[in-house]
């Protein structure tokens, strides 16, 4: 296993670099810079090329379900939990032009959340808030880099149980969330790459939210649930 200083070497070759030579420090800098951004280029444009029908059919039946008068549930855990709540505040908070469509995101009820972890355990964070909230017309949306989590496998048992739509965000190779047959569509962003997983399916996200709600417009189903937010 490598340390963490050759984590960094790795990730920063020019943050090693003692000879002291400001311009070649400059020159790795901005060789890193280039190489990383023709390399999430790349990996967007494979998902996109892989999944460009499922995007679409997910979009549509996410905008079905909205039109019905469902919700969004959304759920992760460390920075994927972050990418949770920025997708459930982009429907919730649209910009002016589209409405507000209701959008829950699981991790940002910090009491429950540790509630939950203390007394019963973290495989049921997300299980047990589906449980509670989860309606058969809402969407279960969970991201994870490994695609191994745990409490998100248990989340979309329980979210399939009570008849959600379910969709995965995952990395890699999809873990154990391509084993699952509890997930109804599955984007999986084919890097072992952290960085640039989670920025492909920052990319992945705002695209199926872009979607759904030109979906919406196309159908005539936005007015119905402008006034659903909460």
């Amino acid at each position: 296993m490598s340390s963490g200083a050759d984590a960094v070497d790795s990730l920063y070759p020019f943050l090693s670099t003692s000879n002291g030579d400001v311009d070649a420090v400059l020159g790795d800098v901005r060789q890193s810079t280039q190489d990383k951004a023709r390399e999430i280029i790349q990996l967007r444009t494979a998902v996109k090329q892989r999944y460009r029908d499922e995007i679409v059919a997910c979009a549509s039946a996410m905008a079905e379900r909205f039109a019905r008068g469902g919700r969004l549930l959304t759920f992760g855990n460390g920075g994927s939990s972050t990418d949770a709540q920025d997708l459930a505040s982009l429907f919730l908070s649209p910009g002016t032009t589209a409405p507000a469509l209701p959008a829950i995101g699981l991790t940002s009820d910090i009491a429950v959340v540790t509630a939950l972890s203390n007394d019963i355990g973290f495989d049921v964070v997300f299980a047990r808030q589906i449980g509670a909230f989860g309606r058969r017309n809402d969407i279960a949306v969970g991201l994870s880099t490994s695609g191994n989590s745990a409490n998100l496998l248990q989340a979309f048992e329980e979210a399939a149980r009570r008849g959600l739509l379910t969709v995965g965000i995952a990395g890699d190779k999809g873990g154990r969330m391509a084993e699952s047959e509890h997930i109804d569509h599955l984007f999986v962003v084919p890097s072992a790459s952290v960085h640039r997983i989670q920025e492909a399916q920052t990319t992945l996200y705002h695209t199926l939210w872009e979607m759904t709600l030109l979906t919406l417009r196309e159908v005539g189903g936005a007015a119905d649930v402008s006034g659903n937010s909460r």
